[in-house]
């Protein structure tokens, strides 16, 4: 497949985006990056994604596939000769994408909430968002990976949310290593992994991405 047209539109910011950006590292995929201006979408998006006008779309030779999940699940089936991020087994993929829906629904809506709220919200936030990544810790277990001794599909769905961490600990004033010391040290980890750190963003630039949301959102 060394003919095809990739292109990725995303925005730099995105945990969505990169969880996209780590599979297709993984799978060794050379594609377009196109960075998006959500705020003034350009035509490309909205005729790629018009039902939900959202980043990240993946187009494969004109067509689009568009939600990060999908997207990654598409990634490992079309590129299936090499680093497979989803088993073989049934139920073992039935696990995988439970628990990757599991960071959606959990990880991403709380730490959400934690930065775009104040007062006893986003106390609750941050104790629901805690309590989600000791869930998550406690499937880790002692493997390298979740999906084993290789990287894979909900460590592609995770990882890319460690780099907004820093944001959500400055923004609300806590800890998270002090209550997940063991998920924290797997997210360092898989940062030694070129396709990981090559794909995610400066933990710093990120909080200042999201102090301006913030700002232009009326939070601050």
């Amino acid at each position: 497949m060394a003919d095809d047209q990739v292109t990725l539109l995303d925005l730099w910011a995105s945990p969505f985006g990169m969880r996209v950006r780590i599979a297709l590292a993984e799978k060794a995929v050379k594609y377009e990056y196109s960075e998006q201006d959500l705020w003034n979408k350009g035509d490309l998006l909205l005729q790629m994604n018009p039902v939900h006008k959202k980043i990240p779309v993946l187009v494969h030779d004109g067509k689009p596939i568009c939600e990060s999940l999908i997207i990654v699940q598409y990634i490992d089936e079309v590129w299936n000769d090499k680093a497979p991020l989803l088993s073989s087994d049934p139920y073992e993929r039935a696990q995988s994408r439970f628990w990757a829906d599991f960071v959606d629904k959990k990880v991403n809506y709380f730490g959400r909430k934690i930065w775009t709220p104040k007062g006893e919200d986003q106390e609750a936030a941050k104790k629901d968002f805690i309590d989600s990544l000791k869930l998550l810790e406690g499937e880790l277990g002692d493997k390298p990976y979740f999906g084993g001794d290789t990287l894979g599909y909900v460590d592609v769905a995770l990882l890319p949310f460690y780099c907004w961490f820093y944001a959500y600990e400055t923004i609300g004033n806590f800890n998270i290593e002090a209550d997940c010391p063991k998920l924290i040290a797997y997210c360092k980890r898989c940062l030694e992994k070129e396709s990981v750190s090559k794909s995610v963003k400066d933990p710093q630039k990120v909080y200042d991405f999201v102090v301006m949301l913030r700002k232009k959102f009326g939070l601050e």
